[in-house]
């Protein structure tokens, strides 16, 4: 199975490099190539690429790249970025966030009929948001900086704001063996592998018989890395969270490193969520879509895109006086990412009551959501293209 999924991956990566050009001016997408590649791939299709849930490469694949993602993303937003403009991602954070959740849970009790504390948990999954799969909108100029700064922000904290009330729900609703005690300590030394690894490595790396040279440079923040996902491993400290502190005590006392590491970061990053994409598309089924997920689970899906986020940020960002065109463009743009995807595993695995419900509804809402925002981030980008003033009559 690996030598087929790893052609696979190749030709599909090599595809998407060659198309990325075209597709950053149109409603290509990646992300879309990923997913549909994996779905005619799977067994539900071709059958070229025979991945099951249960499968250990899906576990081990998943488990790593949320750990990349969340640790470059823990990078992007460093106490001194917070500081300098945290109105708007705080109120999307402390505010939208939250409301996302009990809108999503609201949903799920009473259009799918799922227990509270189900329908918690599957709003807590999908609350995270995703900025890769609307990259037009963070990468263009001409898209407003307030905007972009905004929704680079919120992904870049709520992934890692998410997880441990995934995790408590998980706890409380029996889908770990784990009390509530030992998930706190497991939190708790999470953060802190994450907050003292980084920070002695950068003083070490700052004493000027170690220091290390330009070129090397990215290699200090890739060895954080790695030493904080070793040490979880090896002490049982939860690495999800370890990795999202590690990210931002690097983005906050060693600025240098964040920036030497983030194209390379960003690259790594990439790669093991396209991958991870490829492999949740393969679980994704005709039969999963069409008979495992009453008509009722598929308005659940819409509401969840084009009602959870934007009724939650329409409330969070009353009284900021931030344009329409802005509000309706970061409304839209809250696509399910990559976090979601590991999380819907994650509820799989645990056995937790009506878990094969949950991870179908929660695949079916990624799905579509991929669809939808992939197709329309450069549609919307091209709002903000500033006009040229009207010549003046001669």
């Amino acid at each position: 199975m690996v030598p087929v999924l790893t052609l696979a991956f190749a030709v599909l990566l090599l595809l998407g490099v060659l198309i990325s050009e075209l597709a950053s001016r149109t409603v290509l997408s990646t992300a879309v190539l990923f997913l549909l590649g994996g779905f005619f791939l799977g067994p539900g299709m071709l059958n070229v690429v025979p991945i099951q849930s249960g499968d250990p490469a899906v576990g081990v694949l998943s488990q790593l790249a949320l750990f990349s993602v969340l640790f470059t993303d823990g990078m992007k937003v460093g106490l001194t970025d917070l500081r300098r403009a945290w109105r708007l991602p705080g109120r999307a954070l402390l505010f939208g966030l939250p409301l996302t959740l009990i809108i999503t849970a609201l949903l799920a009790h009473f259009l799918v009929g799922l227990p509270w504390l189900q329908s918690l948990l599957l709003g807590a999954v999908l609350s995270p948001t995703d900025p890769v799969f609307a990259a037009a909108i963070v990468g263009r100029k001409e898209v407003p900086g307030r905007l972009r700064h905004l929704l680079n922000v919120e992904s870049g904290l709520n992934d890692g704001l998410a997880l441990p009330v995934v995790l408590v729900l998980l706890a409380v609703g029996g889908g770990t063996d784990l009390g509530l005690a030992v998930l706190a300590e497991e939190i708790g030394l999470g953060l802190l592998v994450g907050i003292l690894v980084p920070l002695t490595v950068i003083w070490l790396e700052r004493l000027p018989f170690l220091k290390a040279t330009k070129g090397l440079q990215p290699l200090v923040a890739v060895s954080i890395g790695l030493l904080v996902l070793s040490i979880c491993l090896v002490t049982g400290a939860n690495l999800f969270l370890a990795a999202f502190s590690a990210g931002i005590t690097v983005a906050t006392a060693g600025s240098g490193f964040r920036e030497e590491f983030e194209q390379f970061g960003e690259l790594v990053s990439e790669l093991l969520k396209l991958a991870a994409i490829l492999v949740f598309g393969t679980l994704i089924t005709p039969t999963f879509l069409f008979g495992e997920i009453a008509l009722k689970g598929w308005v659940f899906a819409a509401l969840a895109i084009v009602a959870a986020r934007p009724l939650a940020l329409l409330v969070s960002f009353l009284g900021t006086g931030l344009p329409a065109k802005e509000q309706l463009a970061a409304m839209w743009f809250g696509p399910k990412g990559f976090a979601s995807v590991v999380y819907g595993l994650l509820v799989l695995e645990s056995g937790v009551e009506r878990s094969d419900e949950l991870f179908h509804l929660v695949a079916l809402v990624i799905v579509l959501s991929i669809l939808a925002h992939s197709s329309t981030d450069v549609v919307i980008a091209r709002q903000f293209t500033a006009r040229p003033p009207a010549a003046k009559p001669g």
